[in-house]
C-alpha cells in the first residue's frame, strides 16, 4: 500500500512538472522534422540500405531502372507467390508515386517469407 502512496504522490508530481513546462515547445517540436539522411550512390548507381523485420534482416540496393525487383536472385512473383507479400514490398513505391522508376536487387536471410517482405521494405524506404 505504501508504495501505491508513493506511485501516485509521483505522479502528482510529474504532472505539476509537466504543467509548468513551455507550451511553445511540444508544439515546435511537432512540426520540426526529422532530418533527410545524405543518400549515398556507389560506382553502379546504386543506394544500398539494410532492412530489419522480426528475424528477417535484408541487404537492398535501389538503383533507377524499369520496375524489376529481385529478391536472392528470383523474380518477386517467384520468391513470394503470395500477392500479399508483393504488395508490401511495393508500399514504398506507391506511397512516393515512383511505381516502375526503380530497379531494387535484395537478398534476405532468417525469419520467414512475410518478416521476409517486411526487411526488404524497410530497406527501401531507407
Amino acid at each position: 500500500m505504501a508504495d501505491e502512496n508513493n506511485t501516485l504522490s509521483d505522479l502528482a508530481d510529474l504532472k505539476d512538472i509537466a504543467g509548468n513546462a513551455p507550451q511553445g515547445d511540444a508544439a515546435e517540436i511537432a512540426r520540426t522534422a526529422a532530418p533527410l539522411r545524405e543518400r549515398e550512390v556507389d560506382a553502379q548507381g546504386r543506394a544500398y540500405a539494410t532492412g530489419r523485420r522480426k528475424d528477417a534482416v535484408a541487404r537492398v540496393w535501389v538503383k533507377p531502372g524499369t520496375g524489376k525487383i529481385t529478391i536472392n536472385g528470383k523474380d518477386q512473383e517467384t520468391y513470394f507467390a503470395r500477392p500479399t507479400l508483393r504488395l508490401i514490398i511495393n508500399q514504398p513505391f506507391e506511397i512516393t508515386d515512383r511505381v516502375g522508376q526503380y530497379d531494387v536487387i535484395a537478398t534476405t536471410t532468417g525469419g520467414g517469407l512475410s518478416g521476409q517482405a517486411g526487411a526488404v521494405k524497410h530497406g527501401i524506404a531507407q
